[in-house]
């Protein structure tokens, strides 16, 4: 059975794909069908007829033109069955009645239940109503006209059984089409989803990289620019100054060449095998602040830092959008403020949030040259859009004579979440 159900399925699938490309040629082909089956018969046999002879004694026998144009009447409107369907029920059973007002009876009456089964699958709902109603009344007078053959009961009994299948049979396949075309219609618009989260994602993945770029790169340059004026002038009077200076520009190259690597190893596309070096490290977090404020302060700011809570146990992703915003603060405050200034760093954990404060002195009371609050540059937004990752906020803005960068991150779980 199931190869001959395959073949039967493929067989189908051919026959609706010519039936796209040629829609004429299924309509002609029953026609012809028809033709073949029903009218050839009776026009062969002419007068004599085949039939019971009860049955040719109870209708009259046709010449053979009028017999071809009844025949006509039922058979040739079968052509725009699906493309009108209520005009060919209409004029089959125009016909169908014309028939029977003459006291003739065709094989070609099948046409008027094709004509109810196309107008149930193709036609519109409303209209099978009334279809129904006519098709009723025409087999009743059919039954009564056929009694002296074959008794009322039986011919009811047949023309209704046969209407009630054909029409059954053309909503089945309307609902089965119906089904298929919304499953289609699911399926497309799963697949337009499925795509569209697949570049949010993407897109969300590109805002992430960049703001770690941006991140370490603005960072170590700027304390590699600060660490080669400081060697600049001091390479003259104390050449031993300039080559400590030296050093720690080379250590602060390779911490941004590490991170570097680590950032850009999740845009590697093959992920075959174990991936060695720097890729293997864990991101930073809390405890490589000290690290970092170890590097600013080569570079000449005074940095004091100090936390208050359980820090050590946040979560891995809060400690580093917790380490990422430090990182931009001081990086503004050593590119504005410069060297000799002191900046305050202050990590509070809480059991439903996480607050820092990093508060620097300015360069001599001076704030000149910082960000303006209404033309954030991209340090400032890429805070923002971190402490947002955890709904919170961000506060940044002169303070005094110094700058102040405050940031609290809300650590209560969604709900739903464990």
């Amino acid at each position: 059975m199931g190869p001959l159900v395959a073949r039967l399925s493929r067989a189908g699938q051919r026959l609706r794909q010519a039936d796209r490309a040629h829609p004429w040629a299924l309509d002609t082909a029953l026609l012809v069908l028809v033709f073949l089956v029903f009218c050839l018969p009776d026009l062969l046999h002419g007068e004599d007829g085949d039939g019971p002879r009860r049955f040719r004694l109870a209708f009259a026998r046709l010449p053979v033109a009028g017999m071809l144009a009844l025949q006509a009447g039922l058979v040739v409107p079968l052509l725009w069955r699906r493309r009108r369907p209520a005009v060919a029920f209409g004029a089959v059973m125009g016909a169908f009645v014309l028939q029977f007002a003459l006291g003739a009876a065709l094989r070609a009456d099948i046409a008027l239940f094709i004509a109810l089964y196309s107008l149930a699958l193709h036609g519109r709902l409303r209209q099978l109503p009334w279809a129904c109603g006519v098709t009723a009344a025409a087999i009743a007078l059919v039954a009564v006209r056929a009694s002296a053959a074959v008794s009322v009961g039986d011919a009811l009994f047949f023309l209704f059984s046969t209407a009630t299948a054909a029409l059954a049979l053309g909503l089945m396949v309307r609902v089965r089409r119906a089904q298929l075309a919304g499953l289609r219609d699911r399926a497309a618009r799963l697949e337009v989803e499925r795509d569209q989260r697949g570049r949010l994602a993407a897109a969300a993945e590109r805002a992430r990289v960049a703001r770690d770029m941006h991140d370490i790169v603005g960072h170590n340059l700027a304390v590699i620019i600060t660490l080669a004026d400081a060697g600049g002038y001091a390479g003259a009077p104390t050449p031993e100054r300039g080559t400590e200076v030296l050093h720690l520009i080379g250590e602060t190259g390779r911490q941004a060449l590490g991170e570097l690597r680590r950032v850009l190893g999740v845009l590697r596309e093959d992920s075959s095998g174990p991936k060695d070096g720097p890729e293997l490290h864990p991101q930073p977090g809390l405890g490589d602040i000290g690290a970092l404020c170890e590097g600013v302060r080569a570079a000449g700011l005074d940095v004091v830092y100090r936390t208050a809570g359980a820090v050590e146990a946040l979560d891995s992703g809060v400690q580093l959008t917790v380490y990422r915003i430090v990182q931009e603060a001081l990086t503004n405050s050593l590119k504005h403020a410069g060297a000799g200034t002191r900046v305050n760093l202050a990590i509070i954990a809480e059991p439903s949030r996480v607050t820092l404060r990093v508060q620097d002195t300015g360069a001599d009371g001076d704030t000149r040259g910082r960000e303006p609050v209404n033309e954030e540059g991209h340090g400032l937004v890429g805070m923002r859009e971190r402490a947002a990752l955890y709904r919170g906020s961000l506060r940044a803005g002169p303070d005094g004579t110094g700058w102040t960068v405050e940031a609290v991150l809300d650590l209560t779980p969604l709900d739903g979440a464990g």
